[in-house]
């Protein structure tokens, strides 16, 4: 399965890095595409130094987390010529985060400036998975009807909400609670969190 990962600059890197790893180790094709802002975040959060270039980063991020070949995409956020911006190349899923409240908005309007949100716009209109893993608290009325108005449309609405059930000790643990979760939506086999009602033995 081909999915789209779109990671914004929202805080909470860790999910989106996190989830990409995941996706590799499922070996899963990724086309990765992460804003500038993100990349911000990114050296803020975290002590990953992505490059500037997307080329660079695919290989940057291949290396570090052992993609197979041509299994990681990185593109730029005016490549307009990317398979993720066009229906006839779609892939079956995108995930976006964490996803901004900016971003929420700019897809609720349908509006295409850089290739993060024409991706997302394609996704909806091909009627595919669309999966936006919401970070930012509190939220405004606007923010509310955004994603009531992307729900309608189709996106899964998924925030970064963790539960605290599974005990976790530490905060790697909370990261892993929201990527099994989408993991769980994408329908992909992973072991980071076992299911409601399941022991661990």
């Amino acid at each position: 399965m081909a999915i789209t990962l779109a990671i914004t600059g929202a805080s909470g890197a860790a999910y989106g890095l996190r989830l990409l790893e995941q996706l590799i180790l499922a070996k899963q094709i990724v086309y990765l595409l992460v804003s500038a802002p993100a990349q911000i975040v990114i050296d803020m959060e975290t002590d990953l130094k992505l490059p500037s270039h997307p080329r660079a980063i695919q290989i940057y991020l291949s290396e570090r987390y052992h993609a197979a070949p041509e299994q990681l995409h990185v593109f730029g956020r005016e490549e307009w010529t990317a398979p993720v911006a066009s229906g006839s190349a779609a892939p079956q899923a995108m995930v976006i985060c964490p996803c901004t409240n900016g971003t929420l908005a700019a897809l609720a309007n349908g509006l295409s400036r850089s290739l993060i949100e024409r991706a997302a716009d394609v996704i909806l209109k091909e009627q595919r998975k669309l999966i936006l893993v919401h970070r930012e608290t509190p939220l405004s009325v606007i923010q509310l009807e955004n994603m009531l108005r992307l729900a309608k449309s189709g996106a899964l609405i998924l925030p970064a909400n963790p539960g605290f059930y599974h005990r976790p000790e530490n905060v790697n643990d909370i990261v892993d609670f929201i990527v099994a979760r989408v993991l769980d939506h994408l329908g992909i086999t992973h072991c980071l969190l076992q299911p409601w009602g399941m022991s661990a033995g």
